[in-house]
């Protein structure tokens, strides 16, 4: 019953793939619609942010470079990109995911429409900011004379398995919102002890912690998603290298997608009853 559950979603998502792309880019330009700069503001907020961290940790507490764990020594402001981006991507996607159904609540009463999608739609629209700056922090990188290599091309798998875990948490949340409105300022507060636990503002080996509790950062799949994204632009490590790591990450990550695409069928036939 459960593999059968958990085939059915894919099936649906791709004999679907266009009209997915096609509600992904409504999506992405109906956000801002009627602003004078339009989507312009996608790319305004996350830019601030970046510039408000980097003032306050590198002009304002003297943070200065950093040194990773590779020993490679960096410029606080190339670091905290690194880690940033994809920080802003999960955010972004998950919330958008999680309020997914009842923000198209009008397509889920519709008996024929696959609402299977509508996550997905939510991921890619957030996938479209996602590739701005993954573009922005290598202009950025150029502009301090580190250049692309073939490490960079990491970003790829990093991005396509950060894409895998929020899609598990999208269905399994977006499910529960619809019976339990307060999930969505849960998942609030977790995004913003999140970003401190992952952790992305400051650096886990310079800082004396006990082994347990360095273990239990890592734990955090989004740890392995900002490492690797500083291992591909910063220390120059592969994937591979961290077999354990990137196993741990994989059985979590298809353990996350099976529950949610399961809690997400065996909810669904009672979503239009309670929008």
């Amino acid at each position: 019953m459960e593999s059968r559950e958990f085939g059915a979603i894919p099936k649906e998502l791709w004999h679907s793939k266009e009209l997915i792309f096609r509600l992904s880019k409504n999506d992405f330009k109906t956000k801002f619609a009627g602003s004078y700069l339009g989507t312009v503001w996608a790319f305004i907020q996350p830019i601030v942010t970046v510039l408000v961290y980097w003032f306050v940790f590198e002009k304002g507490l003297k943070a200065g470079g950093i040194s990773t764990h590779s020993g490679i020594s960096v410029p606080f402001v190339l670091w905290l990109v690194a880690g940033l981006v994809p920080w802003f991507f999960f955010q972004d996607a998950l919330t958008g995911g999680a309020n997914s159904l009842i923000e198209y609540s009008y397509l889920v009463k519709k008996v024929v429409f696959k609402i299977s999608i509508l996550p997905v739609v939510k991921l890619i629209s957030a996938l479209f900011v996602h590739l701005f700056f993954i573009t922005f922090t290598l202009v950025l990188y150029c502009a301090y004379h580190r250049y692309p290599d073939l490490y960079t091309l990491q970003i790829i798998y990093y991005t396509f398995a950060m894409f895998v875990l929020t899609l598990g948490l999208a269905y399994l949340t977006c499910a529960i919102m619809i019976f339990f409105r307060d999930l969505s300022q849960i998942i609030n507060i977790v995004l913003q002890v999140g970003v401190w636990m992952t952790p992305i503002m400051w650096n886990i080996n310079t800082i004396e912690l006990p082994p347990v509790l360095i273990t239990i950062f890592k734990l955090n799949p989004m740890y392995y998603i900002v490492t690797g994204y500083r291992d591909a632009l910063i220390n120059k490590v592969w994937f591979w290298e961290h077999a354990s790591t990137t196993l741990y990450f994989w059985i979590l990550t298809g353990l996350v997608l099976a529950l949610g695409m399961i809690v997400f069928r065996r909810l669904k036939v009672h979503f239009a009853d309670v929008l």
